[in-house]
């Protein structure tokens, strides 16, 4: 419903006399049930249908204000929880329909001086349940000291300067767009042209509610419907500009751009304006083209009402704790997965990735399951640094981090077929690696030789233990089997070769038997490939040969030309025609 149609339907209802109707069968239902009926309107509603029953909905918790109680008095059931279902937040986190939240405050020189902040808005008792922009505008209105310090000039430009290092440092490398949302129509004109100071004018758009009596600065940025349903559209887009979108009021509820992962907030929100506008970024995305898998929403707060939840979000504990969390925690987090998982898996190595270093991972890691638990438990370390980076709380874990990074590569390209190399890692990940790894010489464990008569000679004279001989060979045959694939012999014998790859990783057969087997895999192809030279057969027509030889069928050599013979007049015959069509 528009908010002119709301304001009908209210005015309506205000003018309704007592017991309108009586009947006891009238079901009522009311959505946005932490709001609607409130005051006098849910007064006169009742009064018309005294006997009604009322269910509501909402879809953000109920609060634990004045507003929260009468909500639980209207539509509450008898019970301690006062819902007749509820379906949490928490819930919605843990089946994947929204993604958790995490907060980080900014500088102290940025952040509202706490007492002006408590004066003009916290404590206030309007301020409490506020449930709709509008409201919250009116209120802040009133904040002029508050107000006056959030659109200083001074401090505009010390926040966009702050906002865009951190967008390219911490944002743009992960993929994703920002909000910076203004107090005001007027500090998002100001931000505007304080971030084209430092960021392509392109990267960011405003987008507010246009007026006839505006000021020139506010006209500078008026949209016409057609280039703000653009600017929509191109923000929910992976390649195309704006970045950021620079707002205050729109798009602050019913405007869902899953690529949205960070809200930059300059504006006091409280209760469910701010519930709602943080709800922005936690929308899922996943890319598996980009390999961006979207791992929750992030709120920089230059306010400081995240210091004082408490009073900025007047719900029950439980709820705060799944709507929101300080991103100390997830420092805490890396913090710990690093100093309990990663030393396992340091303490495979000398750290220097000798052939010696290689080996021995390859020896560890044969086992799938052992491989999988590993995989899972770097991931989980790399999105923490990918959330974290850049920030001075990694430099004591990044010799580490390189190191284990290093491991992950190792064993990826010795168990992992055709990898993407590009794609290994996360953005940032990547680029660690490229600085650190290349200088740990690991490119051996995936050296691919030719599969030919000096085959065996060359793995025997290869650096490394027999662990790395093994991938190797195995490699080199699925190599070449691609390359020829249309020899039936090379994709026979790579085949046999992931055979002993399987046995060699469920320990069913020895790195010395696995080394022999496909060792005589290289010498019989090479057997095979004289004797078809000897013969002068084609891949096929030995193949034809050796499987009529295989099933004792007589003059198998003279049937086998006859075939070739056959095939290939029948080729020509068909050339023949179809040049002549």
């Amino acid at each position: 419903m528009k908010p002119s149609e709301h304001k009908t339907v209210q005015a309506r209802i205000l003018n309704m006399p007592p017991d309108v109707n009586t009947r006891s069968n009238i079901y009522v239902l009311i959505d946005e049930a932490h709001r609607t009926t409130g005051g006098d309107l849910g007064n006169f509603l009742m009064a018309g249908m005294p006997n009604a029953t009322f269910i509501g909905f909402t879809g953000t918790p109920v609060d634990k204000t004045v507003y929260g109680k009468g909500t639980f008095k209207t539509f509450g059931c008898e019970d301690d929880k006062g819902y007749l279902h509820k379906y949490s937040i928490a819930d919605s986190i843990a089946d994947g329909t929204t993604l958790p939240l995490y907060y980080q405050l900014a500088p102290n020189n940025m952040l509202v001086p706490y007492e002006t902040l408590d004066a003009e808005f916290l404590s206030l008792a309007e301020a409490e349940g506020v449930a709709d922009i509008e409201e919250l505008n009116k209120i802040l209105d009133r904040a002029v000291n508050l107000k006056n310090f959030l659109k200083s000039r001074e401090r505009i430009e010390r926040v966009a300067h702050f906002v865009a290092g951190h967008y390219l440092l911490n944002v743009e490398p992960l993929g994703y767009k920002a909000f910076l949302v203004g107090v005001d129509r007027e500090a998002c004109a100001l931000y505007k042209q304080a971030l084209d100071q430092f960021l392509p004018p392109e990267y960011s758009e405003v987008v507010y509610t246009s007026n006839h009596n505006d000021s020139v600065l506010l006209k500078k940025f008026h949209l016409d419907p057609k280039k703000e349903r653009q600017i929509r559209k191109n923000f929910c887009k992976l390649d195309k500009f704006p970045k950021i979108l620079i707002v205050t009021e729109k798009l602050l509820t019913g405007f869902d751009s899953p690529l949205l992962y960070t809200i930059y907030l300059d504006k006091p929100m409280r209760d469910h304006t701010l519930l709602q506008a943080i709800s922005r970024v936690n929308r899922p995305y996943e890319n598996e083209e980009q390999e961006m898998v979207k791992p929750h929403g992030f709120v920089l707060d230059f306010v400081g009402i995240f210091d004082k939840l408490e009073k900025a979000l007047a719900f029950d504990s439980e709820e705060i704790n799944a709507i929101v969390k300080d991103l100390k925690l997830l420092k805490v987090l890396f913090k710990n997965k690093m100093e309990s998982k990663a030393p396992e898996y340091l303490s495979l190595i000398e750290r220097n990735f000798t052939d010696k270093d290689v080996d021995t991972l390859i020896e560890h890691f044969r086992d799938p399951e052992r491989r999988k638990m590993f995989f899972k438990e770097y991931k989980e370390i790399e999105m923490l640094y990918e959330i974290i980076s850049p920030d001075a709380f990694l430099r004591p874990f990044i010799e580490e981090y390189a190191t284990l990074s290093a491991i992950y590569v190792v064993v990826r390209k010795a168990y992992t077929k055709r990898v993407q190399v590009d794609r290994e890692f996360q953005r940032k990940t990547n680029k660690l690696v490229q600085d650190q790894i290349g200088s740990y010489g690991i490119g051996e464990v995936e050296r691919v030789v030719r599969i030919d008569a000096e085959t065996i000679d060359l793995i025997n004279a290869q650096a490394g233990g027999e662990a790395t001989k093994v991938i190797n060979l195995i490699k080199s045959i699925e190599k070449i089997a691609a390359d020829e694939s249309e020899d039936p012999f090379l994709i026979a014998m790579a085949e046999r070769a992931q055979a002993v790859q399987e046995s060699f990783e469920s320990r069913q057969t020895t790195t010395a038997e696995a080394l022999e087997k496909l060792m005589l895999e290289v010498k019989a192809n090479e057997a095979r490939k004289r004797e078809q030279a000897e013969k002068g057969f084609d891949g096929l027509t030995f193949f034809v040969y050796r499987t009529l030889l295989d099933e004792k069928i007589g003059n198998a050599e003279e049937v086998s030309r006859q075939i070739k013979g056959g095939v290939s007049g029948v080729s020509e015959l068909a050339e023949e025609r179809c040049s002549t069509t």
